[in-house]
């Protein structure tokens, strides 16, 4: 029980916690429409602001993926944080399809501008972009933009990246974590030590026992996020709610599973 007599429940993986949340629209500069969702904390502004970007939408990435879901269903009551997720061009989720094909990061450099622009226009403070696989790809080589206090990156492949987004980041000097999972399918702690070396102000966290997916993994991840936008909040986060929670359904992702796209060959960057 909570000290005010409520009944105390585990969080698990589709609770979802009390926040004000909207579908948004994001336009985009070449004439498309994005389907997104923004989520504040109930009450008072937000101490932070995180901008989500997905992993690849060719192998079951979408803004609904579990990190970001979470993410949205958790940080809002528990660390104050609004969290703005959308699907890219060409992307599904229960939450619709948003206008466009996939452009192997190319023309998404809209979507992230859309995006950001959003969080701007509703005066959302301290803007962060989190980055997960392909994501990662977005926000380095279109996130270097004046709203960005900074960036974290999960599962960073360095796939469409070149060094010259790496080069424009470091000679900017905005804050960058990668959290790299020890187990990692493309990119592993060391590895990325090296890589990033190119930017010195990159932390680069080898999270002991991950693996791409973040599956099992996602409150540590939670936590290592809040604890770079918002510090003043306190990790590891609850794991336990006195409130009103409700629960998300979890069937509508069972076929963006890792193994229904085992045989779907990864994209390759495109020529600009």
């Amino acid at each position: 029980m909570g000290k005010d007599g409520s009944v105390t429940n585990q969080i698990r993986a589709n609770s979802v916690l009390p926040a004000r949340r909207e579908d948004i629209d994001l336009h985009t500069a070449d004439g498309l429409t994005l389907v997104g969702e923004l989520a504040r904390p109930e009450s008072g502004e937000p101490v932070a602001t995180l901008v989500c970007l997905h992993p690849l939408p060719t192998h079951g990435g979408m803004m609904d993926s579990h990190v970001f879901r979470k993410a949205a269903w958790r940080l809002p009551a528990l660390a104050g944080i609004a969290v703005l997720r959308f699907n890219t061009r060409g992307t599904a989720s229960v939450r619709g399809t948003s206008e466009g094909e996939f452009s192997a990061a190319v023309g998404e450099r809209y979507d992230v501008a859309a995006a950001i622009e959003y969080a701007e226009f509703q005066d959302l403070p301290n803007i962060w972009l989190l980055g997960w696989s392909f994501g990662t790809d977005l926000t380095l080589m279109h996130g270097l933009d004046p709203a960005v206090a900074g960036a974290i990156l999960l599962s960073p492949p360095l796939r469409f990246s070149a060094p010259e987004h790496l080069a424009a980041w470091a000679a900017d000097g905005k804050p960058l974590t990668a959290l790299v999972p020890e187990f990692d399918d493309y990119l592993r702690p060391a590895e990325a030590r090296s890589r990033f070396a190119a930017i010195p102000q990159a932390e680069v966290v080898g999270m002991a026992g991950a693996k791409h997916l973040w599956v099992g993994d996602a409150e540590k991840v939670l936590d290592e996020i809040v604890r770079r936008v918002a510090p003043g909040v306190p990790v590891p986060l609850p794991r336990t709610w006195d409130g009103p929670m409700t629960s998300g359904d979890m069937n509508a992702y069972a076929d963006r599973t890792v193994s229904a796209f085992s045989d779907v060959p990864v994209p390759k960057p495109m020529a600009d």
